[in-house]
């Protein structure tokens, strides 16, 4: 959740001064605008496509295109569990070797980046294949006990498509574990970031203030309070940030002094946003003002999270700034519209398979939507027996 933008004039937040102990020299101005805006632009991305994605994913038809829902209870909980990790990380690179944790994190993140990236692009992808491509279908399962109590622990069905999809993310995973590069490092953020804003649902709009304001004192307790959450920044080998290069026109790809943005500045507002904009859409009046609106207020908060961090020179928690603009402007226009207490009341779960019992329980590995459909309508099988339903219901 860090959200420290490097000081231009200190050198990378990421790797700090020169190898040999020497400063940086000072990034050029056109340099330091590049990274910035390459930063605003690489997070307003994932922000606008993710939003649009979540609301195919409530609409979805099976129980694997069900997303996380975040209750009150969650939002709550979530800024204590964000500490505690968060402390435990900076006590772990504080007592073990640094090279061996980022060694561990690293191959976890390897994993999760290539089913990250490989989702993300699979919409894409599926433009690109010839109408004869021989997709076939395959399944990967995995039980656990037997007859009446074999329990499935995996079941993964997928097609031709996906391994290729697959195989692409893979190369950029082995790119990211060789050489840590920068750009394998934000393909793999911009992916994260985008599954989040897509499969992580407000169950509504009170939710989202209270997850939105516990992580604001969050934010600025650890990044103002304490030097915890930068230096978990700049140890922490792991595409949990975006990052750009301010001296990219000097030094090219090979760039290392880096301006960043943590990836929890994005898919936080992020899912607000998205929440919003399933908002709009319910209202039915064919308008998006509310996504739009919350849209202009994450550019307006970044942009001022740039700018107060380029004058005093030190990391800012970028939180402290998006939480009130990304929910004052979209309350400021719920006031002027009269349509506060519709916004309030409005309640995204409900829109989630609405004549089907929603799941409580999420498999830790998701199969196909046809294995997984399938898995819930043999759940369902005996009460819909015993209470049978009209089909025009369904």
């Amino acid at each position: 959740m860090d959200s420290a933008l490097s000081d231009p004039h200190n050198g990378s937040a990421e790797a700090g001064g020169a190898a040999n102990g020497t400063a940086r020299p000072p990034s050029t101005p056109e340099g330091i605008a590049l990274a910035y805006g390459s930063l605003l632009l690489m997070a307003l991305l994932p922000i606008f496509f993710g939003a649009l994605r979540s609301v195919r994913c409530a609409r979805g038809k099976n129980a694997s295109d069900m997303p996380e829902t975040i209750t009150s209870r969650d939002a709550a909980r979530f800024p204590i569990i964000a500490s505690c990790t968060l402390l435990g990380l900076y006590l772990f690179f504080k007592i073990f070797s640094q090279e061996y944790i980022n060694l561990l994190l690293s191959m976890y993140f390897f994993v999760l980046g290539i089913l990250a990236l490989s989702h993300t692009i699979s919409p894409f992808m599926n433009k690109f294949f010839p109408a004869n491509f021989p997709n076939r279908q395959y399944q990967l399962l995995f039980t656990q006990g037997s007859g009446e109590n074999k329990e499935e622990i995996i079941n993964y069905e997928f097609d031709a498509k996906d391994l290729v999809c697959l195989g692409l993310s893979s190369i950029v995973g082995v790119w990211y574990l060789l050489r840590k590069h920068w750009i394998a490092n934000n393909l793999f953020g911009l992916a994260f970031s985008l599954n989040g804003v897509e499969l992580l649902h407000l169950n509504n709009v009170s939710t989202g203030c209270i997850l939105l304001g516990g992580l604001f004192i969050y934010d600025v307790f650890w990044v103002f309070g304490t030097n915890v959450m930068v230096t978990v920044a700049k140890s922490f080998e792991a595409p949990i940030k975006l990052v750009f290069p301010q001296d990219l026109l000097e030094k090219g790809l090979e760039a290392d002094n880096f301006a960043m943005l943590g990836l929890g500045d994005i898919v936080i507002p992020g899912i607000f946003i998205a929440l919003l904009l399933r908002f709009d859409i319910s209202l039915k009046k064919n308008t998006h003002t509310y996504f739009y609106t919350s849209f202009a207020a994450y550019i307006f908060g970044l942009g001022l999270t740039i700018f107060i961090m380029h004058i005093f020179k030190h990391a800012q928690p970028a939180l402290l700034y998006l939480v009130p603009a990304c929910i004052g402007f979209p309350v400021l226009v719920a006031l002027a519209k009269g349509e506060v207490t519709e916004m309030f009341s409005y309640e995204s779960s409900a829109e989630i398979l609405p004549h089907t019992p929603r799941l409580t329980h999420f498999p830790t590995v998701s199969g196909s939507p046809a294995s997984l459909a399938d898995s819930m309508q043999q759940k369902l099988a005996g009460p819909r027996r015993r209470r049978p339903q009209n089909p025009s219901a369904m």
